[in-house]
């Protein structure tokens, strides 16, 4: 079975490279909203000559989606019925070399698409790795600032912690990085949400919410929708985790509390929330702050490649 599978993805590879469905891979778009930019991804593969598609909402997690209609060089896809918050949703793309080009309707509203192909991102690790730096000094929010609107932040430095004392606005690091070894440690309350980005597009969920609340790729330790976390560790709001994160490209691996749990897995794309679509580019790392308030964090380093 999973060499049928193989040979059926190299075939619609092939038919990719021949021009005969120019959809298929993966496909960041930066959406101008009345509210600012917006990202959100598509990943088209073709399954048994039926498009299988998933697309990533501007927030949220990654789902499949279930009417696609290919016509030529043209795609349509159902994002969402209709439904009490709206009528139905749809994208309407068309494709041309590695970009796709469309339009967003929901009822009378519109929305220009773009997407650009996902760039790959296959590095080899680095042999050494700087020593770790800290991007948080225990004195203040140096190095930090709020996403949007200043006034509504609640992040503060209290007791030589970095403390959101209440919903607000996320908080992202001044600084943009590549490939990285980042350190933190984080005190999540009983029934908190939040989750700490790296780059800006990949969330590694924190959350201590009762276990029917999320599926196992939603809760602490996951990317948010993404990819579960491996193992069975005790549950401990209102203690202190651990985290060790390597990103090189798109593999990751994550050790929380000495445990390995995500083992050099790739990150196929963005998730909800992430600051734009730009894979190809550093980017900032930024805590949710809009979720829950009273999360502490405490000894946030950062090592980079030594090439």
């Amino acid at each position: 079975m999973q060499r049928l599978i193989a040979v059926t993805f190299l075939a619609a590879a092939a038919l990719a490279a021949q021009g005969k469905n120019p959809f298929l891979g993966r496909w960041n778009f930066n959406i101008q909203t009345p509210t600012g930019q917006r990202a959100s991804w598509l990943g088209i593969k073709e399954v048994n000559g039926v498009l299988d598609v998933w697309y990533q909402p501007t927030g949220g997690n990654v789902y499949k989606l279930e009417n696609a209609t290919l016509n030529g060089k043209h795609l349509s896809l159902t994002i969402s019925r209709a439904n009490t918050k709206g009528p139905v949703l749809t994208w309407e793309l068309d494709a041309a070399g590695d970009k796709l080009t469309g339009i967003q309707k929901r009822g009378d509203s519109t929305l220009v698409l773009i997407g650009v192909r996902a760039p790959e991102l296959k590095r080899t690790a680095p042999k050494l790795w700087s020593k770790p730096a800290p991007l948080f000094d225990g004195k203040s929010l140096a190095g930090w600032e709020p996403v949007g609107t200043a006034s509504k932040s609640h992040w503060v430095v209290k007791d030589g912690l970095l403390v959101n004392e209440d919903h607000g606005a996320n908080l992202k690091s001044t600084r943009k990085f590549d490939d990285f070894k980042l350190h933190f440690e984080v005190l999540c309350p009983d029934h908190a949400n939040s989750g700490f980005y790296l780059r800006g597009r990949y969330e590694i969920q924190l959350e201590y919410e009762p276990l029917t609340s999320n599926p196992p790729e939603r809760r602490i330790g996951s990317v948010y929708g993404r990819i579960a976390p491996q193992g069975d560790l005790p549950r401990k709001p209102g203690e202190w985790d651990t985290f060790d994160i390597t990103l090189v490209g798109r593999m990751l691996t994550v050790v929380r509390n000495g445990v390995t749990t995500i083992a050099n897995q790739e990150i196929e794309g963005i998730t909800g929330g992430a600051l734009d679509g730009n894979e190809d580019q550093p980017g900032p790392f930024y805590i949710q702050g809009d979720h829950t308030g009273g999360l502490k964090f405490r000894n946030i380093t950062i090592a980079t490649p030594q090439r």
